[in-house]
């Protein structure tokens, strides 16, 4: 082989693992489970360019030749690096639907002065929402849904090509319909607690009405604790299928768009 085209090959080689490694690196910090604070930087960063050398031959055809100059380099690595966390952000949003779900069933059961600190996102966070989010990472992993994601950084270089630019207008209707759909998905999860909490407060409401001499809030408190977990506890295998499976549709969806 001349000398020429082996300089071409491994400058195209390196270029397509520099492309690629902006994209899956940047992605990998938000992720879910690869992104989160408890995993060492190091570890994710050999994730990162682990995967990125290995899915970027099968990515040769679609990525473009490499820039005349590297300031045409810098441009398109920029343009990797914001798809990346755009799709990292997405993930990223749909899980925090549980600590949403989380904060307004603390605030239902009485748990909401109560906070324990989540290593996902390093700050402090309400005890029925921490617990929902390490469970939900624990079954992404168990249930294989980490391939999927993982499989959707491939499948993002059809929905959003190298080189072409960023669609700023269509991601950030994409981020506010996210956000959107993650509150959604709150306020679904926390609907059993909201139904019981508003049932319960009428009664006691009434009954202080009735018996004023009753000391409400010293009869309400272990009542609402003890209610509220029991609740929790009957229906926490439902709540985290029924956000594993819009966990499922909404990153599908996402790269299904314009397909």
């Amino acid at each position: 082989m001349p000398l020429d085209q082996l300089n071409g090959l491994l400058t195209g080689g390196v270029f397509s693992l520099i492309l690629v490694f902006a994209r899956v690196g940047s992605a990998l910090l938000l992720l879910p489970g690869f992104g989160d604070g408890y995993v060492p930087g190091r570890i994710r960063l050999l994730l990162a360019l682990g995967f990125s050398v290995v899915i970027a031959p099968i990515l040769g055809n679609k990525l473009p030749a490499p820039p005349g100059g590297p300031a045409g380099l810098l441009v398109l690595v920029g343009i990797e690096v914001v798809i990346g966390l755009f799709l990292g952000t997405i993930a990223r949003i749909l899980v925090n639907a549980l600590e949403v779900g989380g904060q307004i069933v603390a605030q239902q059961i009485g748990l909401a002065s109560a906070a324990l600190f989540n290593p996902q996102m390093a700050t402090q966070t309400s005890l029925p929402g921490n617990l929902l989010s390490m469970a939900a990472v624990l079954l992404i992993f168990i249930t294989d849904l980490d391939h999927m994601l993982l499989r959707a950084l491939i499948d993002s270089y059809d929905v959003f090509p190298v080189g072409p630019g960023i669609p700023v207008d269509d991601m950030s209707k994409v981020v506010a319909r996210a956000v959107g759909q993650s509150f959604l998905i709150g306020v679904e999860i926390a609907a059993p607690f909201l139904v019981v909490g508003l049932l319960l407060f009428s009664g006691l409401g009434l009954l202080a009405r009735l018996m004023p001499q009753i000391q409400i809030f010293f009869v309400a408190m272990p009542l609402q604790v003890g209610i509220g977990l029991a609740i929790f506890g009957a229906v926490l295998p439902i709540v985290l299928l029924f956000w594993l499976e819009r966990f499922q549709t909404g990153m599908t969806g996402l790269l299904t768009v314009g397909r």
